[in-house]
């Protein structure tokens, strides 16, 4: 019988208000392991890199249209992704980066030109496959500071994220010149007219080389995410988009998903159609549902934490 798993959103903006009965029943009688929050720990519980080097501006280059492997493998690849600061009392806040800042290919054809020679004479090629993810091409002895990644530094300080160590003093410089050019650049004020926030600033991020390889328990993937598409391709895997799951062997991505899209796999479950249901939140509970389980009858409903 199938297994599958569910990539979801946090406990709490999965079930926004009360857990019903009979999921916080199973909930309470399923096996539980406690991960580490966030989406790229949510990855990588369910794939293994060899060597273990989680670069995921390498691994998300993999998944772009056109990507080749041994080119991608050739090259240690950084993230630098549109973004948008403004300041306020607080200090300088990043307050969006990539999709959230509505760009299309216009944008990439008239900010590009202005931003290439910049990392052009520090020895780095400037790429945009999309227009909500840029990249650096390095060279593979690149030295590179621990960058924050956006959905930490989202509406935060952009000081308080900023790197440190021996390496950081040149790319805090280069992002610095990039934000001058933006920010004077005719493109922002189009932008301004039509009603959508500037391009001011790059968010450096996910820096690194491609593992050699990656493993799985699944066969298929189906998600809209371009880390995990890159993961597949590593593991050779078939991936698709993300769609309503269903009873089968494979991992789903619903992350932009609500209470609702469980139903159908917890009755599959319930059905004896699946063998063996996990679901994986974001802010990192991992449960294992089995239909033995509900002989488990001596354990509490569980219930989500309040803060």
């Amino acid at each position: 019988m199938a297994r599958a798993v569910l990539l979801l959103p946090s406990l709490e903006r999965v079930f926004a208000g009360t857990l019903p009965a009979d999921v916080a029943r199973a909930l309470g009688r399923a096996d539980r392991l406690d991960g580490d929050p966030g989406r790229a720990a949510q990855s990588g519980r369910h794939f293994t890199l060899l060597p273990n080097r989680w670069a995921e501006a390498a691994l998300s280059r993999l998944a772009e249209t056109g990507a080749d492997a041994d080119d991608v493998r050739r090259h240690a690849w950084l993230r630098v992704d549109p973004a948008h600061l403004r300041a306020d009392i607080n200090g300088v806040l990043l307050l969006g980066t990539g999709e959230a800042l509505g760009l299309d290919a216009g944008d990439t054809a008239a900010f590009l030109p202005a931003l290439k020679p910049l990392f052009g004479d520090a020895g780095f090629q400037l790429e945009a496959p999309h227009p909500a993810r840029w990249y650096l091409r390095l060279p593979k002895e690149a030295k590179l500071p621990a960058f924050a990644s956006p959905e930490i530094a989202v509406g935060g300080d952009v000081f308080e994220h900023a790197p440190d160590g021996p390496e950081a003093r040149r790319w805090n410089a280069l992002m610095s010149e990039a934000q001058v050019l933006l920010h004077n650049h005719p493109r922002n004020a189009q932008r301004a007219e039509a009603g959508r926030v500037a391009l001011n600033a790059l968010w450096p991020w996910g820096g690194g080389m491609l593992p050699d390889h990656a493993t799985t328990t699944f066969p298929k993937l189906h998600s809209d995410d371009v880390l995990l598409h890159g993961l597949a391709k590593l593991a050779n895997i078939d991936a698709m988009p993300a769609t309503t799951p269903v009873p089968e062997d494979a991992l789903f991505d619903l992350r932009k998903a609500d209470a609702a899209t469980l139903r159908p796999m917890l009755d599959a479950l319930h059905r004896g159609e699946l063998h063996e249901l996990a679901l994986d939140f974001a802010d990192g509970p991992l449960f294992t549902l089995r239909r033995a389980q509900r002989w488990r009858f001596w354990r509490k409903p569980f219930a989500i934490p309040r803060g």
